[in-house]
């Protein structure tokens, strides 16, 4: 199998020579391939829908599907479906990597994170990838400098030419889509919180409302928004191959309704707890209904609900 980071690397190459037609801008910054995905850029559908494979390594397809606006609050949303949920997901999509220095901030996901190798959940997993170059998504709402992008080299023992990024603000268009496109990267790592041996899912499909993007200075309704989607509208379906016993001990717990922040947008629950991530129950961080199907039983397990009411608040508030 190929490796992630060059898949997501030829992945934002092709993106680079085809920006005109997505709306993007590449740059070269300290000599890595930096591409704006909605800084100063509209970006486009197509361009979400490519960034959001960078942060999958290439290894689902992730497309737009129709929604009922009845029960969404929006006609679309976006579906995910991957046959390698553990490395595409957990190796590549979660936003693990907090790129900071000095006053620049950005959430980093995609497959560059296991050639870093630093976070516990990706030793824990053993999710590690050595490779020539590396690639992935920066969440921010300005290009990284110079010295971030060395940062992001030396952390990865390479040189800033072997790296390439692309960076969008979660309230962009493109933002708004890789966001919501983590619909079954958050149902993997509720489930590796849960002790669950997530190595025994091994294929997924997930789907959630595509929220209005927020306006480019208004942040924090573009997090909510993007979290609400999956929160209040979030739908997976796992394909596991265990002991039942094992599937029926957290099924039940998996879906965002479980959590104590549960039922108000996120924008206000991130409020109340002073926009500190690490303040939120992380067992709200889960789509809204999650299904189980047990390859080695034939058993299928289904838990949680679908919220209109806090998707239309947070939507068109």
């Amino acid at each position: 199998m190929e490796m992630l980071n060059l898949a997501s690397y030829r992945l934002l190459e092709s993106m680079s020579d085809n920006a005109t037609r997505l709306g993007i801008m590449p740059h070269r910054i300290a000599g890595t391939l930096v591409i704006d995905a909605g800084i100063n850029v509209a970006g486009s559908i197509a361009a979400g829908l490519m960034v959001a494979r960078v942060c999958l390594g290439d290894n689902a397809e992730v497309s737009i599907c129709s929604e009922n606006a009845e029960t969404m609050a929006v006609d679309c949303g976006v579906m995910v479906r991957t046959d390698n949920p553990l490395k595409a997901c957990l190796g590549g999509q979660y936003a693990g990597w907090p790129v900071t220095l000095d006053k620049y901030f950005a959430m980093g996901s995609g497959p560059m994170r296991m050639t870093r190798g630093c976070e516990q959940m990706l030793k824990e997993l053993s999710l590690h990838e050595p490779s020539p170059v590396i690639a992935g998504v920066l969440e921010a709402t300005e290009l990284p400098p110079p010295p971030v992008i060395d940062m992001i080299a030396t952390e990865t023992s390479l040189e800033p030419s072997q790296v390439a990024v692309a960076v969008a603000p979660s309230g962009s268009l493109v933002g708004s889509i890789q966001v919501v496109a983590r619909s079954i990267e958050t149902a993997m790592h509720k489930l590796h919180a849960l002790e669950f041996d997530v190595a025994s899912v091994y294929s997924a499909i997930g789907c959630a409302p595509l929220p209005p993007p927020a306006k480019p200075s208004d942040v924090i309704t573009g997090i909510g928004r993007t979290n609400d989607a999956i929160l209040y509208g979030g739908r997976v379906t796992l394909w596991v191959d265990c002991d039942q016993t094992a599937v029926d001990a957290v099924a039940n717990k998996v879906p965002s309704e479980t959590s104590r922040d549960y039922g108000r947008p996120f924008a206000a629950i991130f409020k109340d707890y002073d926009y500190d991530f690490y303040k939120v129950d992380p067992l709200l961080f889960s789509p809204a209904v999650v299904t189980m199907i047990n390859r080695r039983t034939g058993i299928a397990r289904r838990f949680g609900s679908l919220n209109s009411t806090v998707l239309r608040q947070s939507f068109y508030a």
